[in-house]
């Protein structure tokens, strides 16, 4: 498995303008294993994993699997997800690896090593990481996706309630903490085309956002379609002339359709389908 030399802004634009900008989270815990009538063991994520990957990852664009899932089984539930990693990239999807790490130094550097260095086993497209322990702590992972042509997702904006408390803090200057870390990502990406590699996670479900400046020229990855109450048809009131850049995250409204493949697909051709009608008509 190796990186590319092409940024994953630019093929993330394409990927979103030929299969519809859909990113499909796999979330294999215990209770959705459960209703596939599967048991919670990693013989159970193995088969979850893979069905999810052969039914869409030839449609969407993103595939976004959830790491902790996995590493709460060991070695062997790594392995399944390295191997979940390298079937869905071969598939044509982009990989959005949902870890969410944050540190500093040669500690962050080592996370970044793990997941954005071009020959390593779980090397994705692109990575969530956390960034409040100052944006500068970043760097390793901006640099390293930089170098392997991946991105990076920060934290910005979260529709969890408690993120609030921290993300709309008022610095000294004026400035929300998560309008600073906005800031930070519209600098990284300036004079990138047709898009930069950096971007946001920003709630779907957080409503109206105009006081915030959304046009980082990235992406902004938007949890919180289908099953936390947000549908395609809010994302150009969420997000007004930033929603082209939106790439909405869809998990348990696509999964509970399995364990049946078509069920799937057919749950994320709709979803995908809803989301192009709604950004066309923005």
């Amino acid at each position: 498995m190796t990186g590319t030399t092409e940024p994953f802004g630019a093929r993330l634009r394409r990927a979103m303008d030929e299969r519809g900008p859909l990113c499909v989270g796999i979330d294999p815990h215990a209770s959705l294993l459960a209703e596939w009538g599967l048991d919670d063991d990693v013989a159970g994520l193995e088969r979850f994993s893979r069905t999810v990957v052969e039914a869409v990852a030839d449609r969407v664009a993103v595939l976004k699997p959830q790491s902790a899932f996995f590493e709460r089984f060991g070695s062997r539930g790594v392995a399944v997800l390295e191997k979940s990693v390298e079937e869905a990239r071969a598939a044509g999807a982009l990989v959005v690896m949902d870890a969410k790490r944050g540190d500093i130094g040669s500690t962050m550097a080592a996370y970044a090593e793990s997941f954005l260095r071009a020959d390593a086993p779980l090397f994705s497209d692109a990575l969530t990481v956390s960034p409040y322990l100052g944006y500068g702590s970043l760097k390793p992972a901006v640099d390293l996706a930089r170098a392997s042509g991946a991105g990076l997702f920060v934290l910005a904006l979260t529709s969890n309630p408690e993120g609030g408390e921290v993300q709309h803090a008022v610095r000294a200057d004026g400035r929300s903490v998560g309008a600073t870390m906005l800031a930070h990502l519209a600098a990284e990406n300036a004079g990138e085309t047709p898009l930069g590699s950096f971007g946001a996670v920003i709630g779907a479900t957080l409503g109206d956002l105009s006081s915030y400046d959304l046009d980082v020229n990235g992406p902004l990855l938007a949890p919180g379609i289908g099953a936390q109450g947000a549908t395609p048809a809010d994302l150009p009131a969420v997000f007004g002339a930033a929603v082209r850049n939106v790439v909405p995250n869809v998990s348990r409204g696509v999964l509970r359709h399995g364990p049946d493949v078509t069920a799937l697909r057919n749950a994320a051709d709709r979803f995908a389908d809803e989301v192009r009608t709604a950004v066309a008509a923005a």
